[in-house]
């Protein structure tokens, strides 16, 4: 299981992302479901980074593309702790840990240099 970072060998694994779970679903409650559709690699729900809470989704790795697909198709709509769970393929990687390692605010998009900033004499 991943809680914080991906484990070691991910290249080659299939991600999923598991939508509308609830804040108490566990990785190895993920794992034990979806495990009936072939090998999972990696379960990894993200977590709030103040609170720590788990933020309602999740991404099941699994070693053979063909189980993952599988998986989508037998899970998408599937219940789950009273939620109907909605399994997708998974679009990106994550972020490169330096994202989270970054401490202070994010960098700023725009500057404060804007037409409405100025003063006009």
């Amino acid at each position: 299981m991943s809680y914080g970072r991906p484990p070691p060998d991910v290249e080659g694994m299939t991600s999923l992302k598991v939508d509308n779970l609830t804040y108490r679903t566990s990785p190895e409650t993920l794992r034990r479901v979806f495990e009936k559709y072939g090998r999972v690699g990696d379960v990894y729900i993200p977590r709030d980074r103040y609170t720590k809470e788990s933020r309602g989704f999740a991404f099941v790795r699994f070693l053979d593309k063909r189980d993952a697909e599988d998986a989508m198709d037998a899970m998408d709509g599937a219940l789950l702790d009273g939620r109907e769970l909605r399994v997708q393929m998974a679009r990106y990687g994550r972020p490169p840990d330096s994202m989270y390692s970054r401490r202070g605010p994010p960098p700023r998009r725009y500057g404060g240099y804007g037409r409405r900033s100025r003063r006009y004499c």
